[in-house]
């Protein structure tokens, strides 16, 4: 069906003109609920970004040890790790609204659970942090952030895997590639807006009353979230309403799923999600994309802060670098989008690769010429890092545009959540190398091993471009040249 939808495609495109393709390929199949996935990612999106600051900082002020913080993000990648195949399985054989209203139920009732659990925290006398650890209130609340997280990723690979190219349309590249900048820039602009909210409210009132408003946010913006998901597929005409499947296949995929031995569905799961992530056709490019996911030193982030502190800085410049670093990632939703259309798609994911590394490069040797005890250059090193954000953000926007060009609808979800598993089991390595090497002498050491996995993935992307398959001239033929 897609081959034949394809072929269609191009004896249209033979007939019109060149200026009616770009037209055509600049409209939105479904404007209005483009519109309307907006609303309800910016209603989904401010309360999660709050939650994601509010957890770990409500849960520092209990105790003033790491350890728990650090345990709650271990925890949480493990269930990404292991139950993002299944959950992505799942997503791929219901009803789209069905299924996502589900789960956006399960993460408002996930996180208001991590909430009690958290107030309670509060009142109790404060102890050692390896007893707390065992405490049952915390090991509800560990699994409560562990359900959070995994409905959270289903929900945002359903989003920007599946809907967001049903309603832009698949044969649109430069509507499909404005719809994934605004979704970029939502997210981005989210994340400042929900730590700053909960910053000031922070300032303002005590942990346990602002904990309170924000369980009152989530529990005011569920109905909202849910309308806004029905809006979205009646605005569309229905479009996101998935074919009933009588295949053979899928019916020993329903029987597979209602199978009594819950382990064994999981591990089939995992299994089979990792067989279709290696057999899709754009590996090269969701590799590319699981390697910068290793760039956990040369990023804004815990490590980098560590490391700016070492050097006795003053805490506002580390925050306006990390503030800045936001800001860089919402110009890039801009550029994004004008790369895809004068360069086409492949070539601009290239060109943010190589962007990106090329600073990452010139920054790390800043750092081995052993001028950073310096003002001047450390400023300069902090400059490299924050422009290079702009080629890694244009680069996650166009390469997800690339993985929704490539997979199938029908698998969107399944390979969309085992690359997120295998994206998190990067960043779980390059952390435990981190905190096996935790010393901030061996900085220059995690930095290089960051710039390696970045290079490397402008290296694979670029040797994948310049020996296209015939699949990927098919897939990627809106562009005359690679």
């Amino acid at each position: 069906m897609k081959r034949f939808e394809m072929m269609l495609q191009l004896m249209i495109s033979a007939v019109l003109t060149e200026e009616e393709q770009n037209i055509i390929a600049a409209t939105p199949a479904h404007p209005a609920g483009l519109y309307a996935l907006y609303a309800s990612c910016l209603a989904g999106n401010l309360v999660e970004q709050l939650w994601n600051f509010a957890s770990p900082a409500a849960i520092a002020l209990i105790h003033p040890s790491l350890l728990p913080v650090a345990l709650m993000a271990f925890v949480a990648k493990l269930a990404v790790i292991g139950g993002g195949p299944l959950v992505g399985k799942l997503m791929d054989h219901f009803p789209r609204v069905p299924a996502y209203n589900c789960l956006s139920i399960v993460q408002t009732a996930a996180q208001l659970v991590s909430v009690g659990m958290i107030i309670h925290g509060h009142t109790l006398h404060p102890t050692s942090a390896s007893s707390l650890l065992f405490r049952p209130w915390f090991v509800v609340l560990v699994l409560a952030g562990a359900v959070e997280r995994l409905s959270g990723l289903a929900l945002g690979v359903a989003v920007e895997r599946d809907w967001v190219v049903l309603l832009a349309g698949t044969n649109r590249p430069v509507a499909l590639a404005q719809a994934n900048a605004i979704l970029s820039r939502i997210d981005l602009l989210c994340e400042i807006a929900g730590a700053a909210l909960f910053g000031i409210l922070l300032s303002k009132y005590e942990p346990v009353v602002c904990l309170k408003i924000a369980a009152g946010l989530m529990i005011g913006a569920l109905p909202v979230l849910v309308s806004l998901t029905w809006l979205t597929n009646k605005l569309s005409s229905g479009v996101l309403n998935r074919a009933v499947q009588t295949c053979c296949s899928c019916s020993s995929e329903r029987s597979l799923l209602e199978s009594e031995n819950i382990v064994r569905v999981g591990l089939e799961a995992i299994k089979h999600g990792w067989f279709e992530y290696v057999k899709q056709p754009v590996l090269p490019a969701s590799i590319a994309y699981v390697l910068l996911y290793f760039n956990v030193v040369l990023a804004p982030g815990g490590l980098m802060t560590a490391f700016l502190t070492q050097q006795g800085l003053n805490p506002s410049i580390i925050g306006c670098f990390s503030g800045i670093c936001a800001f860089m990632g919402v110009a890039a939703t801009f550029v994004s989008a004008k790369m895809v259309k004068h360069l086409g798609i492949l070539r601009a994911g290239a060109a943010g690769l190589i962007f990106q590394a090329s600073l990452l490069t010139t920054a790390v040797a800043v750092y081995w010429s052993g001028s950073l005890s310096q003002q001047t250059p450390v400023f300069f090193f902090l400059a490299l890092v924050v422009l290079s954000r702009l080629g890694h953000m244009s680069y996650d926007v166009i390469g997800q545009q690339i993985l929704q060009t490539g997979i199938p609808a029908s698998k969107a979800n399944l390979i969309g959540t085992t690359e997120v598993a295998v994206a998190s089991l990067a960043e779980s390595i390059m952390l435990g190398v981190a905190i096996i090497v935790n010393d901030v002498s061996h900085f220059g050491f995690l930095a290089t091993l960051s710039l390696v996995s970045v290079v490397g993935a402008a290296c694979l992307y670029c040797r994948w471009l310049e020996n296209p398959t015939d699949t990927q001239r098919t897939l990627f033929s809106f562009r005359p040249h690679f």
